[in-house]
């Protein structure tokens, strides 16, 4: 047993302090970045990116996010038919999905022989310590060494090492701070997520690799955050649900009469009874249902959080967001005034 006594922080922990900068609008700041990854795959866009749940990772979402030159991860169960439905300008702005078992595997294979011109795959497991799945990482990278591999979820440096060498380019960092998942209440483990972004990004950006910060992001400001320290992508999950591009029906709340949309992590009961007919008996369920309150279009939702960051970046004198984690200097926040006064 060894117990670590070195701070770490989550997002609420800290703020970003100003300071002088001669931007004199938002207008002037670009969001945008040119990216040359790992194994020599280039992509531009705005590196924000809707998560691959079953509920945000859809083709209706990768239509919307495309008009901004946001990344789509679509979820793992995506189908043949539901890619009939993606816009043709969006191919590049999606990235396919499995997870480390053999049919998932090769049904990923099949949708990568059917739209070659999909530059990304996401190698998305709960726990990304396991030796086998490195391995994983290790062999996609020799079926597919034309394609941007994400591959997560960690959040430490060696691990982050770990996968870059094994053959990813971008590191998915993130254990139990979604708001629908419950890793941490279950298992007792996880990583405040400031810290695990900071640390992690530093490992990667040290060997030429990427990273992805995944989950805890409430707010624009969050997101600023997540790229103030050091990630090159913030994918959300929580932020952009609810939404009419999102999946499932609209429900009335009985309590309060209003519009909501079902909302549950990956790992949750509801989740397992869709795709495995119920919660293994080896297992736990890791994620929550929620009801989320209706938001209509994504747009307005896509809208505030790029112009939440482009504030960030005046305020400290960003005008890139590659430029945003140098200009960037965070204070820590006394989180029992936090609750006090309920900010």
């Amino acid at each position: 047993m060894h117990i670590e006594n070195e701070v770490k922080l989550d997002y609420s922990d800290v703020l970003i302090r100003p300071k002088r900068s001669t931007l004199t609008s938002r207008v002037e700041v670009d969001l945008h970045r040119d990216f040359v990854f790992k194994h020599g795959c280039k992509w531009r866009g705005v590196p924000i990116v809707a998560a691959n749940m079953d509920t945000t990772g859809t083709i209706e979402m990768a239509n919307a996010l495309c008009q901004y030159d946001m990344l789509t991860c679509l979820h793992k169960h995506i189908t043949h038919e539901d890619m009939n439905n993606l816009e043709i300008d969006c191919i590049e702005n999606i990235s396919f999905t499995c997870g480390k078992d053999a049919k998932s595997r090769n049904m990923l294979l099949g949708m990568i022989n059917k739209y070659p011109a999909v530059k990304f795959v996401t190698l998305d497991v709960a726990n990304g310590y396991m030796q086998c799945f490195a391995d994983f990482v290790n062999e996609m990278r020799n079926f597919l060494p034309d394609k941007i591999i994400i591959a997560g979820n960690v959040v430490t440096a060696e691990m982050t090492e770990a996968l870059l060498l094994a053959g990813a380019d971008i590191v998915k960092v993130g254990i139990g701070p979604g708001s629908v998942c419950t890793t941490r209440k279950v298992a007792g483990v996880g990583y405040p997520q400031l810290s695990a972004v900071i640390e992690c990004a530093d490992a990667a950006h040290g060997i030429g690799g990427h990273v992805m910060a995944d989950g805890g992001c409430v707010c624009s400001g969050d997101v600023a955050k997540a790229f103030g320290a050091g990630a090159d992508f913030v994918m959300l999950g929580g932020m952009f649900a609810g939404h009419d591009e999102c999946a499932g029906e609209l429900n009335t709340n009985e309590e309060t009469g209003e519009l909501c949309k079902t909302f549950y992590g990956m790992s949750s009961e509801t989740a397992m009874d869709k795709y495995n007919g119920g919660v293994a008996l080896h297992r736990a369920s890791e994620g929550k249902t929620v009801s989320v309150p209706y938001r209509g279009k994504v747009r307005t939702t896509v809208l505030e959080i790029m112009g939440g960051v482009r504030s960030a970046c005046t305020y400290v004198g960003a005008r890139k967001i590659k430029h945003l984690p140098k200009c960037c200097t965070f204070v820590r926040v006394n989180r029992q005034l936090n609750n006090i006064f309920g900010t």
